[in-house]
Formats: C-alpha cells, sequence, structure tokens
C-alpha cells in the first residue's frame, strides 16, 4: 500500500517478512528508509496482507494480518498507530481468531478510523474516534462473505465490497456478491447487488479460462458518486452509482483484460485504476508473460462515460522458484493489486513488488506516472 502523509513524507508497506514492513521517503519518492514499526514485543505482529490510511490531522494507521502459511490460514489483525509521521508507534490488537482475513482501513473526514477484516463468518468491523487510542468493535457488517475492499467518501459516506471468497479463500458463500453501503458514518448499513457479473473460485479452483477475483475496489469521489472496478478477460469495466448503490451504469474503460484490479479516486471524477495482464504457459500451469498497467480516467462529467486521458505499461520484477530445482522461476503478480495513489503536487504515483529469490533481490518500485492533465 501507497499514502502520503500531509506534510509531504510518502509511505509504502508490503509484507512477506517476519515483521510488518514500511518504508519512508522524504524527497518525493527518490530515496528510501526502512521504518521501525516496533517490536513483536509491542505488538508489531504480521507477514500477510496490509493497509494504510492517513488522516487529515497527520494521525498515521498501518493495519497488518499474520497468516499461517503451514495451515493455510490466517490468525490475527492488528493494526499501529502513529502520530509522529511515522517515528513512533502504538500497536493494538484487533482480532486473534482462526481465519483472519484480508484487512482495509480508512478514515473519514472527521478522523474516524475505520478498519474491517473477515474470518469466513462474515465482515468484520471496528471504529477509532480518539485517534486510535482505543478501539470498538461495531456489529458485523454482513454475516457472510469476505472483505474486498473498504473506501470511505464525503461527509458519512462508506462502501464495503462483499464478495463470495472469505477466509483466505477457505470459504465460499456462492450467495453473496454485494456492496454494503452506509450514510450515516457506519452505524446503519443498505445491501446493493454487485455490479459486476462472473463467478468467484477459490484460488486453488482457477482454471486456464477464469478470472483471477480477489480484490475488487470501490472509490468515491468528492460529488459523493461510488465507482466500482473488475477486470475480466477482455478488458476492465467501471461501474458508477449516483444514488448510492442502487443503480449502476457501466463503461468498459480499457479493453486489455487481465486481473486483479485497483482504484482510487479524487476531485470531481477524477480515477485511476491498475491491473495485471499476462499470458499463460499452453499446459495453463504457469505465466510466461505478465505486465502491469495503469490508467488514469477522467468522469467531470456525470452523464458522460468514463474516458482514458493517460496509461501506461509498467515492468514487473516478480518471480516465484520454478516447482522443480531445475526448472526456470515463474512469473508472478507478488500481490493482489498495484497499489496506486494521487499525490498533492497533481502526479500520479504505483508502487510494484520485486520478488526475486534467485538473485536475492527485494523490495518495490516507485513509479511516477506523470502531472495531472488538463481536463
Amino acid at each position: 500500500m501507497l499514502v502520503e502523509h500531509p506534510n509531504g513524507a510518502l509511505f509504502v508497506s508490503g509484507y512477506g517478512e517476519a515483521a510488518p514492513t514500511l518504508w519512508k521517503s522524504t524527497d518525493r519518492g527518490t530515496t528510501w528508509t526502512r521504518v521501525d514499526v516496533g517490536s513483536t514485543e509491542q505488538g508489531a505482529v504480521g507477514n500477510s496482507d496490509v493497509d494504510l490510511a492517513v488522516a487529515p490531522d497527520g494521525t498515521l494507521y498501518f493495519v497488518a494480518m499474520l497468516f499461517d502459511a503451514k495451515a493455510g490460514e490466517g490468525r490475527r489483525i492488528s493494526i499501529g498507530v502513529s502520530h509522529d509521521v511515522g517515528e513512533q508507534w502504538a500497536w493494538t490488537r484487533l482480532s486473534e481468531a482462526r481465519y483472519d482475513d484480508r484487512p482495509w482501513v480508512e478514515v473519514s473526514a472527521d478522523g474516524t478510523a475505520h478498519v474491517i477484516w473477515n474470518d469466513g463468518s462474515g465482515v468484520k468491523y471496528a471504529v477509532s474516534t480518539d485517534r486510535g487510542a482505543s478501539w470498538k468493535r461495531q456489529p458485523k457488517i454482513a454475516p457472510h462473505g469476505g472483505s474486498s475492499h473498504l473506501a470511505v467518501g464525503p461527509g458519512q459516506l462508506i462502501a464495503v465490497r462483499v464478495p463470495p471468497l472469505s477466509a483466505s479463500g477457505a470459504k465460499v458463500d456462492r450467495e453473496v456478491d454485494l456492496i454494503m453501503v452506509s450514510a450515516d458514518g457506519g452505524r446503519t448499513w443498505q445491501q446493493h447487488s454487485a455490479p459486476s457479473a462472473g463467478e468467484w473460485k477459490s484460488p486453488n479452483a482457477v482454471g486456464p479460462n477464469d478470472t483471477i477475483r480477489w480484490v475488487e475496489p470501490l472509490a468515491w469521489d468528492t460529488r459523493g458518486t461510488l465507482y466500482s472496478a473488475w477486470a475480466e478477460q477482455d478488458g476492465v469495466r467501471i461501474a458508477r452509482s449516483t444514488d448510492r448503490g442502487q443503480t449502476w451504469r457501466t463503461t468498459r474503460v480499457v479493453q486489455t483484460g487481465g486481473f486483479f484490479p485497483y482504484l482510487i479516486a479524487r476531485g470531481a471524477g477524477e480515477l485511476a485504476v491498475t491491473w495485471f495482464s499476462g499470458t499463460m504457459s499452453s499446459a495453463a500451469d504457469r505465466f510466461v508473460s505478465m505486465e502491469g498497467h495503469i490508467a488514469r480516467i477522467d468522469v467531470a462529467r456525470a452523464e458522460a462515460d468514463p474516458r482514458v486521458v493517460g496509461a501506461a505499461t509498467l515492468r514487473l520484477a516478480a518471480w516465484n522458484p520454478g516447482k522443480n530445482p531445475s526448472d526456470p522461476p515463474e512469473l508472478d503478480s507478488a500481490g493482489e493489486y498495484i497499489a496506486t495513489a494521487f499525490l498533492a503536487d497533481g502526479s500520479l504515483v504505483a508502487v510494484t513488488p520485486i520478488q526475486d529469490s534467485t538473485h536475492n533481490r527485494f523490495g518495490f518500485t516507485f513509479w511516477r506516472i506523470g502531472e495531472a492533465p488538463p481536463r
């Protein structure tokens, strides 16, 4: 994940090590330093899914999941809070349940921090109204399904994507495919059908002709328009709703198909979407090519279709070892999406992982896509 602090510092989080991993740049991404987020004894626990959010007052939130790779199950959700631009951290354990999975954190304009996750028995929810000093568990947002994404909008608007998959793919509730919307800061929720179509399958059951689905992102713009994005084999689609998820208008914005999309918005209809594309081997057991993509989308007029105003291909540097010692490395996305952000200077930036055990190279690439085009 990638966020910009109000003072201009950039933070990037990732996973793969035994503890939560965070990096900081104070020169617009030219150089980076590792952030000490605390010890395991201090509560800094997590080796898997992460998310970052920053409040208007500069409070930085870092949520992390602990995954038991041997059992294939999540075990804990923890959140760290910093009030001094990442210098010191205080950690809280939000959950320690079997199957804990896919946490997200966002901050409303009033400073309320919202965290969601799932554990195979619905979408769990906690809030903090005191800058992370304490957290209060709320009723479940949904009794079934997963926590595919969380987005906060102007005022008290919140949206949560609830797909069939939960518990790291161990559970599939096929009757669930929803977007939950709250207009009162999470006190009550309205249930709506998701605009995307297609079957959700457990990661182990995905075949060569299936679209790989996991994070299906949401975003609000400042007008209160809600956007949903998803990728299919014939392209990437964005649906928008001006009535808080009750009705949707869908547009295929790009014809390059793929998987694992991500979406952000700012202002009145300024969007950016990222996704992966790739070609499978004839045996459909590995990718023989894979690229990352990012597109800037304009929806300045609510009645007009979204249009691409800038796009770039991101060269990836992530591989897994081959199935056999003599096999070449296999291309990998090294995650479920390509994190992206609009910066205060008008530029669009993104982060892609570096994962290359053959050459002992691990880290990330920071991409600056360009300045904002005229609208």
